[in-house]
């Protein structure tokens, strides 16, 4: 029987991860990276899905973005990975999973967390000692977000906000860069992205719970339960 999609409150962002199975590489030639990127251009604007920011790192990819339908991210990462995986199977006659099953996704607290997360996806490269400088990573959106590289993504309010002018919010985001993610916005992102939980304060949590009856905080090991519409609500369906 086929998965139920999992459902994503349509205008608001989140911070996607998706790794390769037993964390084995997902992109071995500049090709690869290019036609993954070419497919999500094509069906992200499929399915309305505005992509503000990623990072495709050789075993794993991030991105945020923000969902225009409940069902958009759902649709979008299922074609793009399943295509995908077709892709390198035949290219390097393979067999089996690429894919290290679902993806994981966790809600942005917008204001005080969109920005630290979206620096967050591109300094990934940085972090892992693979380039001394985000600029320096040809698979970041970086490049378009603060040196104006052409390219196909959708700027968020918050990215708009920086400035009054494409110069001046490019600055703006090239300052933000100065200083790292600090550690407790580290620990803060890679916890939400383990358990598919919001990258959110508890006042704010708060308001989901109460606003959407969403459920926040790890659930017990064992069988997933349902909501009200009898959908299944493990850990990486909630948000």
């Amino acid at each position: 029987m086929p998965r139920r999609a999992r459902h994503y409150l349509a205008g608001m962002p989140y911070h996607i991860v998706q790794r390769g199975n037993n964390r084995q590489r997902c992109f071995m030639k500049y090709a690869d990276y290019e036609f993954y990127l070419k497919l999500w251009r094509v069906h992200a604007s499929a399915f309305d899905v505005h992509v503000h920011a990623y990072c495709l790192m050789t075993n794993h990819v991030h991105f945020l973005l923000t969902p225009q339908h409940k069902d958009s991210i759902s649709r979008v990462t299922r074609i793009v990975g399943s295509n995908y995986a077709s892709y390198i199977n035949k290219k390097y006659e393979r067999t089996g999973t690429l894919w290290e099953g679902r993806h994981r996704a966790s809600l942005v607290q917008t204001r005080r967390y969109f920005l630290t997360c979206q620096r967050y996806i591109e300094l990934n490269p940085v972090r892992a000692y693979m380039v001394n400088t985000p600029e320096e990573y040809l698979w970041s959106s970086y490049r378009e977000n603060a040196l104006g590289a052409r390219g196909w993504m959708q700027p968020h309010a918050e990215f708009l906000a920086l400035g009054e002018s494409v110069a001046a919010r490019r600055e703006a985001y090239m300052q933000l860069f100065d200083k790292p993610v600090n550690r407790h916005q580290l620990t803060l992102i890679r916890s939400a992205t383990h358990s598919c939980q919001p990258v959110a304060d508890n006042r704010y949590k708060k308001e989901l719970k109460e606003k959407y009856g969403l459920r926040i905080g790890r659930l017990r090991p064992g069988q997933p339960r349902k909501n009200g519409d009898g959908v299944r609500m493990g850990t990486e369906a909630i948000l």
